[in-house]
């Protein structure tokens, strides 16, 4: 999960600074992470059946999956991802880098030291179903 800590932008002209809650550079990186195409899900097996349980009562955690750290001027972030087959791992891990990278700098307004994508399983359609298949063939 995210910590506590938070980025302060220098004062403006108007006097003022704008602190940014590790959170919420999480959830800006969850959900860039998310709208890869080929991630089927954020985070292992314990956070997304955690994730799971939160969606069904209304409540979708954005940073599932995601870790970061921040400086005074950069962002550190970790992702796992689960990711759909038969897509290209390396492709996919490369290309959540890139849209997270681009949502921090854009909307958080901070340079990215690095960018860990985990892939922590791979998600095959059908794979439920053919559980279900299995069990109704033993009586």
């Amino acid at each position: 999960m995210a910590n506590t800590t938070t980025a302060t932008a220098p004062a403006t002209k108007d006097g003022g600074s704008t602190v940014i809650v590790d959170a919420v550079v999480a959830k800006v990186a969850g959900i860039a992470a998310a709208q890869v195409p080929g991630v089927h899900a954020l985070g292992g097996g314990a956070a997304r059946v955690i994730g799971n349980i939160r969606q069904a009562v209304g409540a979708k955690d954005h940073a599932q999956g995601v870790s970061v750290e921040v400086g005074e001027t950069e962002v550190a972030a970790d992702i796992a991802i689960q990711v759909d087959y038969p897509e290209q791992l390396q492709r996919v891990a490369s290309n959540v880098r890139a849209a997270v990278s681009e949502a921090i700098t854009e909307l958080v307004g901070m340079k990215v030291a690095e960018i860990n994508v985990t892939v922590v399983d791979v998600y095959i359609p059908g794979d439920d179903d053919e559980d279900d298949a299995d069990e109704s063939r033993v009586n």
